[in-house]
């Protein structure tokens, strides 16, 4: 049986973070972002948030145990055999160390009327989307948001990310409006939706 654990993030934990978040980059599925991030950025990006804002992971779990190495879904529901770790190519598409996901909580605006608002991001690596992973997350960023005295959180998604949207509104984040040709993705103007939930 497949399961996810969600735990805070951990600077080890930067280099499949970064990964994760360039794979968003490159399917042009769930950000503006456009330059792809190194890992020690993305150490950098890690340490330099607040207790307030914090970025969680998702590992999946077989039998009780996390799972190291590099296993697809399809191994996994097919009978796991894990490859060792170091054996795959860099360009390999399965997910490695466990580690398939990532979210945090992030300032929405720095002003102090803003304070209880929260913007949140949630990545899935590609060969685990549409499987539970950023559902477990987004269940976990309300908790958090509570636990951190948030009001609201909100999101930008793009209208196109229908797996996305769908889970969204499942989880009771409501369309707000939508920004027209908010940002160029190569050379195309894209419009984002701005959703929001009331925790």
């Amino acid at each position: 049986m497949t399961a996810y654990r969600v735990r805070l993030a951990a600077p080890a934990d930067a280099e499949a973070i970064c990964r994760i978040y360039n794979q968003g980059i490159e399917d042009r599925v769930a950000t503006l972002e456009t330059e792809l991030r190194t890992p020690e950025e993305r150490r950098q990006w890690l340490s330099a948030r607040s207790p307030r804002h914090p970025v969680i992971v998702a590992e999946f779990v077989v039998a009780g145990t996390v799972v190291a190495g590099t296993v697809s879904p399809a191994l996994i529901e097919g009978g796991l055999r894990e490859t060792p770790p170091g054996s795959a190519s860099a360009d390999t598409r399965s997910a490695r160390s466990g580690l398939i996901a990532w979210a945090s909580l992030n300032v929405f605006n720095a002003r102090e009327a803003y304070r209880h608002v929260a913007d949140i991001s949630v990545y899935v690596e590609r060969e685990w989307r549409g499987k539970g992973a950023g559902r477990v997350l987004l269940e976990k960023l309300d908790d958090l948001g509570r636990q951190h005295g948030f009001h609201k959180l909100v999101l930008s998604a793009f209208p196109f990310n229908t797996g996305g949207m769908a889970l969204y509104e499942r989880l009771g984040y409501r369309t707000v409006g939508i920004y027209r040709e908010q940002g160029r993705l190569d050379g195309k103007w894209v419009d984002t939706i701005v959703m929001e939930k009331l925790l």
